[in-house]
């Protein structure tokens, strides 16, 4: 029984010993190092901005925006100019969820068939470029603020956009295949396991065209237009490891 105490003791100090090895090696490293690299993974809420939505010259008006959960990974390099400046480029691939919805009434009964609801997922491939401010960084503690432009490449392969509720038959909403939008966020570390909350302004419209189906679409709604002017505003947390 002693024998076993002891060998259990041994592998617990011996543990101790090299997690902290581990934790000095890293602050040594990092501190003193003029590039890092780290990977990180979490979730975003998506917030639809709506700057004209109307069909057959109708505007649309109490449009509600109903949040779903998405999910992102990504990848950077953070180049660290001096103790508290760095440039942090990124890749990222995130999955992002929402709905817009449209309570049908006596303003729109006669442009809409029933209550509007929009569903679109959006997978997109982002290269944000950022530019870092570390207020606190006393080891193993850290705090930086960052902002900086975000461009986006829409994977259409994967994008879906549902429209339900309309006259108009089989919408189709042609999606921009780059969007440009801005970032800042906050970003906390505990050695070298960090948590990044986020939020992007999304400056420009999603969508290049709405088309549908005049064929199939009875009259004379397949003379009205339909019109969106949308932009994809994102919150996000991450939880990561940097090296």
């Amino acid at each position: 029984m002693k024998r076993k105490l002891a060998y259990i003791l041994t592998l617990y100090f011996a543990l101790i010993a090299y997690v902290g090895h581990a934790e000095e090696r890293y602050r040594l490293d990092t501190r003193g190092s003029k590039v890092n690299v780290g990977i990180k993974a979490g979730f975003n809420s998506t917030i639809f901005f709506i700057d004209r939505f109307n069909t057959g010259g109708q505007e649309l008006t109490d449009i509600q925006n109903n949040y779903k959960v998405g999910y992102l990974c990504a990848f950077f390099c953070r180049f660290n100019l001096n103790k508290h400046h760095f440039i942090q480029p990124e890749l990222s691939y995130n999955i992002s969820k929402g709905s817009l919805s449209v309570k049908r009434d006596k303003n729109n009964y006669d442009y809409l068939a029933n209550h509007v609801l929009i569903k679109s997922t959006l997978h997109s491939i982002d290269f944000p470029i950022l530019y870092g401010y570390k207020f606190i960084d006393t080891y193993p503690y850290g705090m930086a603020f960052f902002v900086g432009p975000k461009v986006s490449y829409m994977w259409k392969k994967h994008c879906d956009n549902d429209y339900t509720g309309f006259y108009q038959q089989q919408i189709t909403e042609n999606l921009r295949p780059i969007n440009f939008s801005g970032t800042m966020g906050l970003a906390v570390n505990v050695s070298n396991i960090f948590f990044d909350f986020r939020y992007e302004i999304g400056l420009q419209n999603l969508a290049k065209s709405i088309s549908y189906d005049k064929a199939t679409t009875a009259a004379p709604y397949d003379k009205h237009s339909l019109t969106i002017k949308r932009r994809r505003n994102v919150i996000s947390f991450s939880i990561g490891v940097i090296f």
